[in-house]
């Protein structure tokens, strides 16, 4: 077959035999020919007819296997990117229906079982996306020819390949979320149980003669059972999705039945008898095994009611608990000695699988979990419930309650699950002295693969045991504690005092009033960490454990001694305190003071000796996460001991620097230190500034646009720039202005630390506002861009810092710096764009009917704009003039100013702000300096705005005094001042909100503008007149002339 298609440019014509060129120059060893195979593929990979000339060379056996492999591969990946009908550059529908009708059968003929299997996941996927609404008979087909290959004469290989791909594709389907595709699956569940379990039964029964009765036939013993096994896994995942309720179906009870009887017949092949069949074989079985144990697991999760009442369910259960308990009886290790063989009993036949015995036995307890949830915590449900459902699941309820999880079966399942699997392995012991900090690592990990370890997954299922039994199982485990405590210190008994403290440690919340744990603590557990004998390290280390488990939810116990014990466990120099120990000790330690009883008073006389050991331990240990765990304590403690901690600073900034420079690439570590220095700074306050000069240099490292770390640290770093400037003192503000350029980067739209750079920048206006005007032309061109673009909250931020310059300006160089940062906002269109932006309300509140304009500002936002002209009007009326003259050069300034004053008096209604809404009028007021009828003819307006703020600002009991005005400077003055509070503080008491009595301001600016009008009869007859009475009556009650 040949074609071609003519592409444009220097692309190659797309051709069968150069595709097939190209394929062979990317698979080949050459680079240069792998990078131009590779480009003139992906020109190709748009093109009509691209991807079935793939499958044509793929279908081809005769070529090479690496060509091959390559091609299913882009077909693979082409299938995700172009088949959707709405992707672009689609495959078309005749390319797409020459695919999937050459992909079958290729498929099931294919040799090498790598490319039969990128084949049926090729499969796979195109009937994820067309199933069932443009393939719809996809399930039929792939059972077809299931049917087709499973003939007399046909190669048995055939009938693995089409196996395979029905597994593919049930597994595809069984993740859909889409409710029409489970139900289409559904819907065709029992035509394909029908032929497959016909398939599976006719193939165990192949296999299982040829192991009992012998034969000649061992390879086609070893095909059966390896069809039987695919055909397994097929059954496994579409009895759990075919069926809502397997418990209906007489065709799954059948199978339910037929498959715990091959359970019991397999397990006895590949346990009791392991040395009967062939190797490979046993291997195989035990897949089978596992896979019908995931059955069992799968279904009493997802399907609980119909897990129980199918047949035989509990008496399945009860043989998984039996499996367990004979597990059990060689799970642990019974000698303090590591022994250098593996577990014998339990070694595994398969490559990189556990052992079969301790696979059958997690999921037996992952059932037993499974069981226990059903009864007390059953899965919520949003369909619908039929009287059957609610019937079918009381019966289920009664048949787990009254046939399995009885009280003294939950007894039995406690005292076996401690005696049995809460003790080491000889592997563990082994791993603790090899391999310590891994071990360590693994062991502190399991909570999140508890599913994947009998251990941790006994613990969950004793911990469930205790909750939901508790009137049952608390007597028996105290009883066990009892002994345990009194039984003489031996050696032998180490294993079994560390497995019930560690039921006990697990139980805290359940047996926090049944314990009198404050004697155990003085009276057993201090004695024990300090007995100096083999194997008490391992009690140490469930020490540590134990009282990080109590101490949260144990009250009144006896912290000093508790302390004591911390810092015994982390004492290097005691040979007992091996790194398991100490690690252990560490990261416990975060628990121990966490508890709100934790006061720095009862823990300083042991903080420095404990702060030496653990930094020390920090620095001792390899791994990565390790390091990070141990800061974390660290962290922990410098929080919880706040200002406590001041003594002990000196010793933790000393060994942080250099643990820095060890962390090289490892971000998480210098991020948990930045983290650290942050609570030190903070608890240090004022204090901290001693150690400016240490870390300045790391924050600007850490937040330098150019730095490669930038993107890793910068979070952390501004955290700890925001807390260095909040506790700067004023003699130490020069330190930190040098950073003032790394702003500059971050105040861009969408940045993710733009909120928190604005609040360092208006910070920075507090502690250095000389140096941050000199500076403000830089910063100018952002807050524009963030006006038009950004969030309420940002540009209130934006706003509150412009108008703080402008106070900062006026405050430091008078009006001549005031000219020259109204000059700024002028060149960076700062002050146009507010314009433009009251402009634009101006006419949407104007405006009436469909038609209307709307306004993008808010109300909030509006009176920012409003209050930092009020900023530069109240300053200097002529300087308001002449920039807003200048702001807007194409308009008149009367009509200009006209607008501008209506919505100006029409927003004093939405500022409820006292101070904002004194400051506006105070402003407005000093535009009647100006003695222009612009602002005369708004006496109407002034009158209503004064009588409101005077009722507002003096109350009955301060007639003549203003409410606002502060007279004590030193009035708010706190103790230990920080420079950004001293700022605040100095420019609240010149500011003319809290600096100008309101009366006296309008009484003052009103006789100016009588006097400018040529007396009060002509003020009467020419403005006055034009006032309302009811205003003017109203203004006179407010006593301001």
């Amino acid at each position: 077959m040949s074609f071609a298609v003519e592409l444009p440019g220097e692309v190659d014509p797309l051709t069968i035999q150069a595709l097939y060129r190209t394929l062979t120059a990317s698979a080949s060893s050459d680079p240069q020919q792998i990078k131009s195979g590779t480009l003139q593929l992906q020109c190709w990979e748009k093109q009509p007819g691209y991807y079935s000339a793939l499958q044509t060379i793929f279908i081809d056996t005769s070529l090479p296997l690496d060509v091959r492999y390559l091609c299913i591969i882009q077909l693979k990946n082409g299938i995700d990117k172009y088949w959707r009908k709405t992707a672009p550059n689609a495959l078309k529908k005749d390319e797409k229906d020459q695919i999937r009708a050459r992909s079958m059968e290729s498929g099931t003929r294919e040799p090498d079982s790598r490319l039969a299997l990128h084949n049926a996941l090729m499969i796979a996927k195109i009937v994820r996306y067309e199933y069932p609404h443009d393939w719809p008979d996809a399930i039929s087909s792939i059972v077809s020819n299931l049917r087709s290959t499973y003939q007399p004469n046909r190669n048995p290989l055939e009938l693995t390949r089409a196996l395979l791909i029905l597994l593919e594709v049930i597994k595809e389907l069984s993740t859909a979320r889409i409710q029409r595709t489970r139900a289409s699956l559904q819907a065709a569940a029992m035509e394909v149980l029908q032929v497959l379990g016909k398939i599976y039964v006719e193939k165990v029964q192949t296999w299982m003669s040829f192991l009992q009765w012998g034969g000649d036939d061992e390879g086609g013993a070893v095909d059966s059972v390896e069809q039987s096994l695919i055909a397994l896994r097929v059954l496994r995942r579409l009895l759990n999705v075919g069926w809502d309720f397997p418990n209906r179906s007489p065709e799954v009870e059948h199978l339910w039945l037929l498959l715990i009887s091959h359970f019991q017949d397999m397990l006895t092949l590949a346990v009791d008898e392991p040395s009967s069949p062939h190797m490979h074989i046993r291997r195989l079985i035990e897949k089978h095994l596992r896979q019908i144990a995931k059955l069992h697991h799968n279904l009493a999760k997802d399907h609980p009611t119909g897990f129980a009442l199918l047949p035989n369910s509990t008496h399945i259960v009860s043989a998984y608990w039996s499996l367990t308990v004979r597990f059990g009886e060689t799970f642990g290790s019974q000698t303090l000695v590591a022994s250098g063989g593996g577990d014998g009993a339990h070694q595994s036949t398969g490559s990189g699988n556990v052992p079969i015995m301790e696979y059958l036995s997690l999921k037996g307890l992952l059932l037993l979990r499974a069981c226990v949830k059903m009864l007390f915590n059953p899965a919520l449900s949003m369909r619908y419930s039929q009287p059957q459902d609610k019937a079918e699941k009381a019966q289920s309820w009664e048949i787990i309650k009254g046939d399995l999880l009885t009280e003294e079966f939950a007894q039995t399942m406690m005292q076996t699950l401690v005696t049995r699997f809460f003790v080491f392995r000889p592997q563990d012991l082994r791993d603790w002295e090899e391999e310590a900090e891994e071990w360590e690592k693994r062991e502190e990990g399991q909570d999140d693969v508890w599913e994947f370890s009998i251990r941790s997954c006994a613990e969950k299922l004793f911990l469930e045991l205790m909750l939901n039994y508790k009137s049952q199982l608390v007597q028996p485990i105290l009883t066990v504690f009892r002994e345990v405590t009194y039984i003489a210190v031996q050696n032998t008994n180490i294993f079994l005092k560390d497995s019930v403290y560690s039921a006990i440690g697990l139980s805290a919340s359940v047996l926090e009033d049944k314990i009198d744990f404050s004697s155990f603590l003085n009276t057993t557990l201090a004695s024990e960490v300090q007995i100096n004998q083999p194997g008490y390290n391992i009690l140490r280390r469930r020490v540590a454990i134990l009282l990080g488990q109590w101490l949260p939810v144990k009250e009144g116990l006896d912290r000093p001694l508790v302390y004591q014990i911390f810092q015994h466990l982390l004492d290097r120099r005691d040979p007992l305190n091996d790194l398991v120990v100490r690690i252990t000790a560490g990261r416990q330690l975060k628990n121990i003071i966490i508890p709100f009883e934790f006061t720095i008073a009862g823990f300083r006389p042991y903080c420095a000796a404990i702060l030496g050991h653990l930094m020390a331990l920090i620095e001792e240990v390899e791994l990565t996460e390790t390091k990070l765990a141990l800061l974390n304590t660290l962290s922990t403690l410098v929080q919880s001991a706040e200002d406590g901690i001041i003594p002990f600073a000196d010793q933790i900034i000393t060994f942080l620097p250099p643990l820095w420079e060890q962390a090289g690439e490892e971000f998480l570590m210098k991020q948990s230190i930045l983290g650290i220095l942050s609570s030190l700074i903070a608890a240090m306050k004022g204090n901290s500034r001693s150690y400016h000069s240490l870390i300045i240099p790391l924050i600007g490292s850490s937040v330098d646009n150019d730095s490669p770390n930038r993107v890793y640290l910068l979070e952390d770093a501004i955290d700890l720039w925001a807390t260095v400037l909040q506790q700067t003192p004023p003699a130490g503000v020069a330190a930190v202005v040098p950073l003032v350029p790394h702003l500059f980067p971050m105040l861009e739209a969408g940045s993710d630390t733009l909120r928190r750079a604005l609040e360092i920048t208006e910070t920075y206006f507090y502690l250095a506002p000389s140096q941050m005007l000199a500076s403000i032309e830089m910063f100018l061109p952002s807050f524009v861009s963030l006006l038009q673009s950004a969030k309420r909250e940002v540009t209130g931020s934006v706003l509150s810092i412009v108008e703080l310059a402008v106070r900062s300006a006026l405050e430091l160089g008078g009006h001549d710096s005031l000219m020259t940062l109204t000059s700024h906002l002028l060149h960076s269109d700062f002050l146009q764009t507010m314009l433009s932006g009251l402009r634009g309300a101006h006419q949407a509140h104007e405006g009436s009917g469909p038609n209307r304009s709307k306004t993008w500002l808010d109300i909030l936002v509006e009176t920012d704009y409003l209050s930092i002209l009020s900023r530069l009007a109240l300053s200097s009326p002529t300087l308001f003039i002449d920039a807003t003259k200048a702001a807007a050069p194409e308009e008149q300034f009367d009509t200009f100013v006209e607008w501008l004053l209506r919505e100006w008096f029409r927003h004093l209604d939405n500022i409820s702000h006292p101070e904002k809404k004194k400051l506006n009028t105070l402003a407005l007021t000093a535009l009647l300096q100006t003695g222009q009828s612009w602002i005369m003819g708004h006496l109407q307006d002034l009158m209503a705005v004064w009588t409101e703020v005077v009722l507002e600002l003096y109350d009955d009991d301060s007639v003549h005094h203003d409410c606002l005005v502060y007279t004590d400077p030193d009035a708010l003055k706190g103790e230990n001042e920080t420079a950004e509070q001293e700022g605040q503080r100095k420019l609240i008491f010149v500011d003319p909100v809290h600096r100008l009595d309101f009366k006296l301001h309008v009484r003052e600016h009103l006789q100016q503008a009588i006097t400018s009008s040529g007396g009060n009869e002509s003020f009467q007859a020419e403005w006055v007149v034009n006032v309302d009475r009811d205003v003017l009556h109203e203004f006179g009650k407010a006593g301001i002339l």
